[in-house]
């Protein structure tokens, strides 16, 4: 089963969870703006993450025969700092034109503030002006209440409700991001957010339209294969495998295509380099 894998930060992971991937049917996949695992120290770091992801994992992904794309964002985690805020939001449009970005994101809710609120409007508009789709993150914490002031936000910029994905949901929320005619994500994790089960029952509770699952798969305890795991437990519980492919494969393949900037086939290169399994790229 093809599986497009539509949330995961594969900054943080090691080429081996690439090889893996591959191995599980994923054929694709979308790298959201995340932040480092410690605070950045200036706008630098930025530009030299944004860089990394629209080209070496980009390269690291296509040895494997995937597709990698992103989507760019000042993410909520880092929305509280001063020290660059203005600057980072200054430089996001350059990226937001670039060949493989196929959003704005992940944009959203961590601690529910001010600044927050403003970078989310200030995220949202950028999405209307380069006619792309954008990638909400819901906050770990009050998470009813950070959905539901998300939601009014969206509702608040005029953009088009099918073209925002709001994430990591759970039973709370999902009736709730569901009514308001955007996509409902799920993030599928090992200890914490949502499990395999718990995402069955989801399913059978409100059928797959509008519903994207993923694995995240970030700095802490995480499965980069959860969405082939899923898609087994879904088997398993009596979905029919239409059903499951629309899941893991149509539902965020509609999504995302709507930036016009999908690149779906990717032929493998696992050529060594001068002996080195990468190529070692040089300052121009």
């Amino acid at each position: 089963m093809k599986i497009f894998e539509p949330h995961i930060h594969m900054s943080s992971r090691t080429t081996d969870d690439y090889e893996a991937m591959a191995a599980a049917g994923v054929t694709a996949l979308v790298e959201p703006s995340f932040w480092t695992g410690q605070p950045r120290s200036g706008v630098g770091s930025f530009v030299d993450y944004f860089n990394a992801l629209i080209g070496w994992e980009r390269y690291r992904a296509a040895q494997f025969g995937i597709a990698h794309h992103c989507t760019i964002a000042l993410n909520p985690k880092e929305a509280n700092e001063p020290s660059f805020r203005a600057e980072v939001m200054e430089i996001l449009p350059r990226y937001l034109a670039k060949d493989g970005v196929v959003g704005v994101g992940e944009t959203g809710y961590d601690s529910i503030t001010p600044a927050e609120d403003e970078l989310l409007a200030q995220h949202l508009a950028l999405a209307v002006e380069f006619d792309l789709p954008v990638l909400v993150h819901t906050p770990h914490r009050d998470k009813l209440a950070g959905t539901r002031r998300t939601l009014d936000v969206v509702k608040e910029s005029g953009i088009a409700p099918e073209r925002v994905l709001v994430d990591h949901n759970n039973e709370l929320t999902a009736q709730v991001v569901l009514d308001a005619g955007v996509w409902a994500g799920f993030s599928i994790y090992p200890l914490t957010k949502m499990d395999e089960r718990r995402m069955v029952l989801l399913a059978q509770e409100l059928g797959t339209q509008r519903i994207i699952v993923n694995s995240a798969a970030d700095w802490g305890r995480s499965d980069p294969l959860k969405v082939a795991k899923t898609a087994q437990a879904l088997l398993a519980a009596g979905f029919a495998q239409a059903e499951v492919e629309r899941l893991v494969w149509d539902n965020p393949v509609t999504f995302y295509a709507q930036s016009d900037r999908l690149e779906l086939v990717v032929k493998p290169d696992d050529t060594l380099s001068q002996g080195n399994s990468i190529q070692r790229g040089e300052r121009a």
